[in-house]
């Protein structure tokens, strides 16, 4: 496996809309306030999330204290907001999705990692692979490891996608095996 440069990842991206929409260029203003970055980068592509947040309270529970369980996910668990900035609580975590939809390449695997920025301030993005043949809109979990509310940015950059690519396509690939989360295109909950 090699980890592919911004030339494949632009050509996939544009021939075989591997990332759609497409930043070919890192951005790191708009309208001239700075933001954090998106887009493609030397080796990987820095993704946005969209302002549609799941974050996660028991603030809904009536019948006291909830358990997140992932074989029965209640959706007394989490409030919904849409908004550009989503404030994690302390010690607390939420769901977002990204903005670019995808399409693996049955011969790459992709690598979901945080970026150092948010990192620096104590918000974790969960390490996810997207699988070949997968398909999607990533859902993004992010916790807030500190004591104090923290800020996620919608339409800014929240995480970087590494492109690992082997010398043969897959046996089996995450379409062949009808993957649960194949296709999602909102924030998807957990299946089991």
């Amino acid at each position: 496996m090699a980890i592919k440069e911004d030339r494949w990842i632009k050509k996939m991206a544009l021939e075989k809309e591997m990332i759609n929409p497409f930043v070919e260029n890192q951005v790191r203003a708009l309208n001239n306030e700075k933001i954090i970055s998106y887009g493609l980068s030397s080796y990987g592509y820095d993704v946005r999330c969209t302002d549609e947040f799941k974050i996660f309270t028991n603030a809904l529970s009536t019948s006291g204290p909830t358990v997140v369980d992932p074989k029965s996910f209640s959706d007394k668990c989490f409030i919904e907001v849409k908004q550009d900035i989503c404030i994690i609580p302390p010690n607390s975590f939420a769901l977002a999705r990204t903005l670019e939809y995808f399409k693996i390449p049955r011969d790459t695997l992709v690598i979901c990692l945080g970026k150092s920025t948010y990192a620096r301030c104590g918000i974790i993005v969960n390490v996810t692979p997207l699988e070949p043949e997968w398909e999607g809109h990533i859902t993004l979990e992010f916790s807030n490891t500190t004591n104090l509310p923290a800020y996620i940015y919608a339409k800014e950059g929240v995480a970087q996608l590494l492109f690992l690519q082997a010398d043969n396509e897959c046996a089996v690939s995450y379409k062949d095996k009808m993957g649960k989360y194949m296709g999602q295109v909102g924030i998807t909950d957990p299946i089991v």
